[in-house]
């Protein structure tokens, strides 16, 4: 078995003279390039069951995660994700996450989730 070169100096001479806080802001500018293609696929890649799944794991039921969705589809909000929907109108309204969840799917609160994000757009 042919052991391998010890070359580590070699590979690290460009990062030799960088200071420990040079160092920390290459990692996470080298940890960014990684992160943000991901995070722009996640954004702007999604489907009815991504969303239903994001609901089932925010406590919500089947059922009522396919209301919500449904919701969110009719209302042109799926590319803003179903949970943040949940969440942003939960946070506006100072009530639980259930809580806006099952108003959503009684029907109630669409008009003003649509309101919520129509802001933000604005505001942008």
């Amino acid at each position: 078995m042919k052991k391998r070169l010890d070359d580590f100096k070699d590979r690290r001479a460009h990062l030799a003279n960088l200071s420990d806080e040079e160092l920390k802001v290459r990692f996470w500018a080298l940890a960014s390039e990684i992160v943000d293609p991901m995070l722009e696929l996640g954004k702007k890649n999604t489907s009815p069951s991504i969303e239903r799944s994001v609901l089932l794991r925010m406590g919500f039921s089947s059922l009522e995660a396919k209301e919500i969705v449904n919701g969110v589809l009719e209302n042109n909000l799926i590319n803003k994700g179903a949970g943040h929907v949940v969440y942003k109108l939960a946070q506006n309204k100072q009530i639980s996450i259930r809580e806006a969840g099952v108003m959503l799917v009684n029907g109630k609160g669409w008009d003003e989730a649509v309101n919520l994000f129509a802001k933000e757009v604005t505001s942008c």
